[in-house]
C-alpha cells in the first residue's frame, strides 16, 4: 500500500461518527458554523468489516463497531496523524481518549487485528510493541473476536435485510407507519441525508429506513449529477440492430428523453444554510442511540416521525432543536401529526427565530397585516348580553351608569364560533351556532367576568372575513377582540377543562377555552406576526381535546333542530289564535331576547316553540326620545336581558303583542321599574293584576321619594288656610248592565244617556224583512253580530258561535 510521511502534530477534536471497529470521524473544535473533520483509521489495527444492507458481515463486525461507538462518539479526543494512504485516501492515526489510547482499548478488547506492517518510508510507531502485547493476552484470554466458545462467530454475523429506501425496495412504508403509529422506536443513525432527513437502522431488526422529521424542513442539500448515460448519436428514427448499446442503455431516445436525462445529470447546489443544518444534525445524532416516534406517511410513502436524541440527562427534540436554531421552517401539514403541544412548540420556535432574524430568516420582514395590539386595557363588569358564540356585551363597572361607554363589546380572541345565519335573508346557522350561544348564556349572563382586550382588527362590513390593510375603509368596520375569565372556577363544572387557570397570570377560567373544550368553536389560524390571544397556546390544547373526544363541531352528527315560530313577525289575528295555548297554564318560563323598551320585549318561551312580543300590563315607560327612556332600557338590559324569567299572560292588544305580568328570581319587574321611578301605573288591566298590590306600593315610595320621572311630583291634595281638605262626594248612577264578563266584570250603560236613547230608537226601527238574505251574508265564528232577540224584540250585540 502506497503511503507518504506525515509530520506528527497533536490535534483536539469531538468524534463525530464511527464508522467502523477502527475508524472514526473527528470534527475539529472551532466556533465555525461548520467545524472542519477528518476520518481517523487507527494505526496498525484491522476491525471485521460491516455489510451493506441486503448483505452479510465479517464475524463480530456489528460488536467491533458498537465498542468504538459507545466508547469514543461525542467525546473530546487528542489525535495524531501517523500516515497515509493516497491511493485510498485515508489518514491512519493514534487517538487518545482522556489519557488512554484508543487502539489499545479496542485491542484489549479483542475487537481488531493488529497489522505487523507499518508505513514504507515512515516513522515506526512507538504503540507497535504494545498493541501486539495486548492482542497476544487478549487471543489468551478468548475475548472479542478471539472467543473460543463454539458458535459464538457464527452467530455474530447480521445478515442484513434489503434497504427500505428507493421505490425498487418493496418496502411498505404504509403498512409499516400503520403498526408503529405513535410507538417508540429504538434506532441508530447511520447518515444524514440533509439536516431533517436521516437515515437509520432500527434495532434489533437492522431494517435501514429513511425518517423524514415531522413538522420541519431543513435547507435542501441539492442534488449531486448522477453518473453519465450513454446515448447512441443516431436519429431519432434510426434503428440499432439489436435495439440497446453496449451499455445497455436504449439507443432509441426521443428528444424529451434526452432532454430529461440531461437534466438529471444537471448538478443543483445547495440552499442556503443547506450544509449547516446538516453539520447541526449530524453533529447531534450521526451514529448516535435515538428515539423515533412514527407519526404517518405523506402522499408519497416516506416515512414522517419524531427523532429523540440523549443530551445529558434529557431528550431532546430534534426538530425543536433546528427550528430554534434557525435551520429549519415549520410546515403546517406534517405538524398535524404531532401532538398539539409539540406542535405549539415549534410554531412558537419560529416566531422567535424570525424576530431575532437567526440564519434562514436573516433579513426577514414581517408582513402587514390588519390587526393591532392593544395594550393595557382591562377591566371588569357584568355580562350584559351574549351576541353570539363568540361575542358579548359586558357592562364596564368603572364607566357611569347609562353612558354610552357603560356596555362594551367584546369578540374573544383567536377563535370562531358556528354562525347564527340570518332569518330575514333565510341563512340557515352553522351546526351547533345555537348551542354554543346558549352554552355562553347559561354560563354568563348576569356574572361578573374579568376582561383583558388583546388586539383589535379590520373586516369587511359585507361577509364579515377579514380584509387587506389597504381595503377600502367604507366597507369596513374595526372589531375588538380580548381573553373574558370566569372568576369563580365552580362555573366550569362539568365542562372538560381544568379548574385552575392555564397560566398562573390568568385572573380565572378562560370563556374561550371553556367553548373550545366543549367543541362549540374552533381556533382562528393566524398569520405569522397577525395579533392573537396571550392564551393561544392552551387554547390549542383545548381545542385539541375535544378533537380527539369528537365533542360539537368536531362530531360526525348534527345539532339538534329547535323550530321556533316567530310570532313578532305574523298579523295581530295569528298572534291572537296563540292567547288560548299561552293561558291553558298560569304561568310560563321563557327567555328575554331583546328589549325594546323599559315595559316591552321579545321572548322566547321554549316549552310552547314561539317567539312573542310581550308588554308590562299596568306599567308604561317614558317613550322613545323622552327623559329617562334610555335609562329603563340599561336598567332592564341589565336585570333581565336573556335572564330565564317568568310570565303570566292576560291577554293580547291589537297590534298582536301580549299582555301580562313578568318575574325574574321571583321580583316582578314592573315594581322594579316603578321603584327606580322610571315607569308609571296604568289604570288599564291594573284591577286583572294579582301583584296590583306591589305595583301600587312600589309607585308610591318613588312619589315620596321624588325619583326620576316623579323629581317635581307634588302631592295631590290641597290645603284651604289650614283646614282639612274637603271629602269628596260620592257620585249613585242608575245603570243597565249590558254584558257580564265574568264574576266582578260587567260593562253597563248609564239610563238617561242620550246617545243611548237615540241608538235605541234607530235600532227599534228596524225590521226583520230589511236583513240581508239567508246565505248573502254568513258570519265566521267569533264573530260580532247585530241580532234581534225574539223575546222583547230588542236588538243587541252577539257572537257568532
Amino acid at each position: 500500500m502506497a503511503s507518504s510521511a506525515v509530520a506528527p502534530r497533536w490535534l483536539r477534536g469531538k468524534v463525530k461518527a464511527v464508522t467502523s471497529g477502527d475508524c472514526l470521524v473527528i470534527m475539529g473544535c472551532t466556533k465555525a458554523e461548520i467545524e472542519p473533520e477528518k476520518s481517523i483509521t487507527l494505526s496498525y489495527l484491522m476491525a471485521p468489516r460491516l455489510a451493506r444492507r441486503g448483505g452479510v458481515d465479517e464475524p463480530f463486525a456489528w460488536e467491533s463497531r458498537e465498542f468504538l461507538r459507545k466508547l469514543c462518539i461525542g467525546k473530546e479526543v487528542t489525535f495524531k496523524v501517523d500516515y497515509t494512504a493516497p491511493n485510498i485516501g485515508r489518514e491512519f492515526g493514534t487517538v487518545f481518549l482522556c489519557d488512554k489510547n484508543v487502539a489499545y482499548s479496542v485491542v484489549s478488547a479483542g475487537w481488531a487485528k493488529v497489522k505487523e506492517q507499518g508505513s514504507k518510508g515512515g516513522e515506526q510507531n512507538p504503540h507497535l510493541g504494545e498493541l501486539l502485547r495486548l492482542e497476544e493476552v487478549a487471543k489468551q484470554q478468548g475475548v472479542g473476536r478471539w472467543s473460543k466458545e463454539p458458535g459464538a462467530a457464527e452467530e455474530s454475523i447480521r445478515y442484513l435485510p434489503p434497504s427500505a429506501i428507493g421505490e425498487a425496495s418493496g418496502f411498505d412504508a404504509k403498512g409499516f407507519a400503520v403498526e408503529n403509529k405513535g410507538k417508540s422506536l429504538e434506532a441508530i443513525v447511520e447518515q444524514v441525508r440533509d439536516g431533517s432527513t436521516v437515515r437509520v437502522y432500527l434495532v434489533p431488526s437492522f431494517q435501514f429506513v429513511q425518517i423524514y422529521v415531522a413538522g420541519v424542513q431543513a435547507p435542501s442539500m441539492g442534488r449531486r449529477p448522477s453518473a453519465p448515460t450513454v446515448i447512441a448519436e443516431t436519429d431519432d428514427t434510426a434503428n440499432d440492430t439489436n435495439g440497446e448499446d453496449s451499455e445497455g442503455t436504449p439507443a432509441q431516445l426521443t428528444t424529451a428523453q434526452r432532454l430529461v436525462a440531461s437534466a438529471a445529470s444537471a448538478e443543483i447546489p445547495p440552499d442556503r444554510y443547506g450544509r449547516e443544518a446538516k453539520h447541526f444534525t449530524e453533529a447531534r445524532v450521526l451514529s448516535r442511540d435515538v428515539r423515533i416516534v412514527v407519526e404517518g406517511t405523506d402522499s408519497f410513502s416516506n416515512i414522517i416521525g419524531s427523532v429523540y436524541y440523549p443530551d445529558g440527562e434529557t431528550a431532546k427534540d430534534l426538530a425543536l432543536e433546528l427550528v430554534e436554531n434557525g435551520l429549519a421552517k415549520y410546515v403546517e401539514w406534517s405538524a398535524n401529526m404531532l401532538d398539539v403541544e409539540v406542535k405549539i412548540k415549534l410554531k412558537n420556535a419560529e416566531l422567535q427565530a424570525k424576530k431575532d432574524q437567526l440564519r434562514i430568516w436573516t433579513g426577514f420582514k414581517p408582513p402587514v397585516t390588519n390587526s393591532k395590539p392593544i395594550h393595557d386595557q382591562k377591566f371588569t363588569g357584568k355580562v350584559v348580553e351574549v351576541v353570539s358564540g363568540d361575542c358579548i356585551i359586558v357592562a364596564d363597572d368603572s364607566a357611569p351608569y347609562g353612558s354610552p361607554s357603560a356596555e362594551r363589546r367584546v369578540n374573544l380572541s383567536s377563535i370562531r364560533a358556528p354562525k347564527l345565519g340570518n332569518a330575514r335573508t333565510d341563512v340557515k346557522p352553522d351546526h351547533f351556532a345555537r348551542e354554543a350561544k346558549e352554552f355562553l348564556r347559561m354560563r354568563l349572563i348576569g356574572k361578573q367576568v374579568a376582561v383583558e382586550m388583546e388586539y383589535s382588527r379590520r373586516i369587511s362590513t359585507v361577509d364579515g372575513q377579514s380584509v387587506a390593510p389597504t381595503a377600502n375603509i367604507a366597507d369596513t368596520r374595526v372589531l375588538d377582540y380580548g381573553s373574558v375569565f370566569l372568576g369563580s372556577p365552580s362555573q366550569t363544572d362539568g365542562d372538560d377543562i381544568s379548574s385552575a387557570p392555564s397560566s398562573a397570570s390568568q385572573p380565572g377560567v378562560n370563556v374561550a377555552e371553556l367553548l373550545l373544550s366543549r367543541g362549540f368553536a374552533k381556533t382562528s389560524k393566524h398569520r405569522d406576526y397577525e395579533e392573537r390571544s396571550h392564551y393561544y397556546d392552551a387554547l390549542l390544547a383545548a381545542e385539541s381535546r375535544a378533537e380527539k373526544a369528537k365533542k360539537g363541531v368536531h362530531s360526525q352528527k348534527e345539532s339538534p333542530v329547535m323550530h321556533i315560530t316567530d310570532l313578532t313577525t305574523v298579523s295581530a289575528k295569528k298572534a291572537k289564535d296563540f292567547l288560548p295555548f299561552l293561558q291553558r297554564n298560569r304561568r310560563h318560563s321563557a327567555v328575554v331576547e331583546y328589549v325594546f323598551s323599559g315595559h316591552r320585549f321579545k321572548l322566547t318561551i321554549p316549552k310552547e316553540t314561539c317567539s312573542i312580543a310581550f308588554s308590562l300590563s299596568g306599567v308604561r315607560c317614558p317613550g322613545k326620545g323622552e327623559p329617562y327612556s334610555d335609562e329603563a332600557i340599561a336598567l332592564m338590559r341589565r336585570r333581565i336581558l336573556q335572564r330565564d324569567v317568568e310570565i303570566e299572560v292576560e291577554a293580547v292588544d291589537r297590534t298582536g303583542t301580549f299582555i301580562g305580568s313578568l318575574w325574574e328570581s321571583k321580583t316582578n319587574m314592573g315594581s322594579v321599574l316603578l321603584e327606580a321611578g322610571l315607569a308609571k301605573l296604568s289604570s288599564f288591566g291594573l284591577d286583572r293584576m294579582s301583584d296590583a298590590h306591589v305595583l301600587t306600593r312600589a309607585e308610591q315610595f318613588a312619589k315620596q321619594q321624588k325619583i326620576k320621572i316623579w323629581e317635581n311630583y307634588v302631592e295631590g291634595e290641597n290645603a284651604s288656610n289650614g283646614s282639612a281638605p274637603e271629602s269628596k262626594q260620592k257620585e249613585i248612577l242608575k245603570v243597565v248592565a249590558t254584558e257580564v264578563l265574568g264574576g266582578g266584570k260587567f260593562y253597563v250603560q248609564t239610563v238617561g244617556d242620550q246617545r243611548v236613547a237615540s241608538i235605541q230608537q234607530q235600532l227599534a226601527s228596524l225590521k226583520l224583512k230589511d236583513a240581508p238574505v239567508i246565505g248573502a251574508f254568513n258570519p265566521v265564528k267569533g264573530e260580532i253580530v247585530l241580532s234581534q232577540f225574539s223575546l222583547d224584540n230588542s236588538w243587541n250585540r252577539a257572537m257568532n258561535l
